[in-house]
């Protein structure tokens, strides 16, 4: 933060952004983005009347009309140099693999109610992890997998697999979820993967297979997830992501058996926050000596528009 404060004075807003927030957003000429949970849309830049820039962590920006922004000629910054959620999203992921496969927070509170359970977990060797997307998180899945002895089925919609190391075996979806112990999704949201998780496709999972989610809510059909789980049509499912956030009081994955469920923290670890302070940081700096590459933008032509004042992209 330190950087930052250099480079501009600093509010920071620790709630969600409403109605009654509108007035103040014509202060600010840059805006921090952690993350997508406030939609920046058409009134929220007609509100910042005076917003030229937006650092946005990560390198995604479902939350954002491109089209609005680019009107308002206020330029979204992406974090794509980031690098540590490549290594703590599948340090999560495989959290919840070894968490439902052993059951330990079933045991744990059963312990904590006063009880010495039995259990039968199953091992992670010898099974089978299949990986619905397998880019650059999904490779530090594989990897994890692949150490723990399990064989790595991926399936992707298209690409270029020759990054794929010895262990990866592709195959079509219909085989991937109808032979894994594990799916594991890391996908980017698109129309293609909104929903690729329908009542249909988990119907081919094995009975005794559970589903993780790390990657965006609105892949999987959560309502038919939640009865797939309610019918022991599913074993469990690990999710840290869904379609709207925060997760509705009455949604029925809240009380789906063997369910386990966590508020969107992928990302939320120490040494990712630090990182992303830091690139929004450099991208700031760059900003203001007008030397910010258009490489990291969404939309580079909005610096065109003429609402620019404290910097710019490089070669406008």
């Amino acid at each position: 933060m330190d950087r930052l404060r250099e480079l501009a004075d600093v509010t920071i807003l620790r709630e969600r952004l409403t109605a009654a927030d509108s007035a103040t957003l014509g202060d600010y000429a840059f805006v921090l983005a952690l993350r997508e949970r406030t939609t920046l849309d058409q009134s929220f830049f007609d509100a910042a009347s005076r917003l030229e820039l937006v650092l946005q962590t990560g390198g995604h920006a479902y939350h954002v009309d491109q089209a609005a922004a680019t009107r308002a000629g206020v330029t979204i910054a992406l974090g794509r140099r980031v690098k540590m959620p490549r290594v703590v999203v599948p340090e999560l992921t495989f959290g919840f693999i070894i968490a439902l496969r052993r059951n330990i927070a079933g045991l744990s509170q059963a312990m904590s109610n006063g009880g010495w359970p039995h259990s039968m977990g199953r091992a992670l060797s010898g099974a089978t992890l299949g990986l619905l997307g397998c880019g650059r998180q999904g490779h530090g899945v594989a990897r994890l997998g692949a150490a723990f002895g399990m064989r790595i089925l991926a399936w992707d919609r298209g690409g270029d697999y020759r990054d794929d190391a010895a262990y990866v075996q592709r195959v079509p979806i219909e085989a991937l979820l109808g032979q894994s112990d594990v799916v594991s999704i890391h996908l980017k949201l698109s129309p293609d993967s909104t929903r690729l998780m329908s009542a249909e496709r988990l119907a081919l999972m094995k009975a005794d297979a559970i589903l993780i989610n790390t990657s965006r809510g609105a892949i999987v059909d959560e309502a038919a997830l939640a009865a797939a789980l309610q019918l022991g049509r599913l074993a469990g499912a690990g999710l840290d992501v869904f379609d709207s956030e925060p997760l509705a009081p009455d949604s029925p994955l809240r009380n789906a058996p063997n369910a386990l469920l966590t508020p969107h923290i992928g990302w939320q670890v120490a040494e990712v926050v630090y990182e992303f302070i830091q690139v929004a940081a450099e991208q700031l700096a760059s900003w203001r000596h007008r030397e910010l590459s258009p490489a990291e933008t969404l939309n580079p032509q909005a610096a065109n528009q003429g609402r620019a004042q404290f910097g710019g992209v490089k070669g406008n």
